[in-house]
């Protein structure tokens, strides 16, 4: 089993991933062409997860994916305010026919001028009309520097998602 990880081109997807997988920043400006799958081992357990591109043309393939993972990660860029109707378009549309799939959202780029914050970004993807069932978690992160270490909002991340993995295996 695996955990999803979707967002539009941009977000920070790649990034996000790399920075969980070695607890280090490595930044991607590179779009993803397809699929990325990275293994990241924590003392507990083992977690795969499979990042598919946000470009236009791959997300037809995100709704395939959806039924065999244990979690889905949804990445947002909070800087982006133009697009955060198409984000939430998107994740509502994902999640709508799977009501008990735990989704956490990750705001990123919290560290960019002009971010929108957490209850921003809260409204913009209408979280709250998502459903009660389901556990769902908002996060605001950033990768910081390359080569730094990563900040205590994506090491939070990462242990939530351990924690997520272990309880719905």
């Amino acid at each position: 089993k695996q955990i999803l990880v979707l967002g539009l081109d941009g977000a920070g997807k790649t990034s996000v991933l790399h920075s969980l997988a070695t607890n280090h920043v490595k930044r991607s400006v590179a779009p993803t062409e397809g699929f990325n799958a990275i293994c990241v081992n924590t003392e507990e357990s083992q977690m795969e997860f499979l990042e598919i591109g946000g470009s236009e043309s791959l997300r037809s393939y995100w709704k395939m994916y959806l039924p065999k993972v244990l979690l889905l990660i949804y990445v947002v860029d909070s800087a982006d305010h133009a697009r955060l109707p198409v984000a939430k378009q998107l994740l509502h549309q994902l999640i709508q026919n799977n009501s008990t799939l735990p989704v956490v959202v990750l705001a990123n780029k919290q560290d960019l001028e002009g971010a929108y914050c957490i209850t921003d970004i809260h409204d913009a993807l209408a979280l709250s009309d998502i459903g009660d069932e389901r556990k769902m978690f908002l996060i605001g992160t950033h990768v910081a520097e390359d080569g730094s270490e990563i900040s205590s909002s994506m090491k939070d991340a990462k242990e939530l998602i351990a924690h997520l993995v272990l309880e719905a295996q």
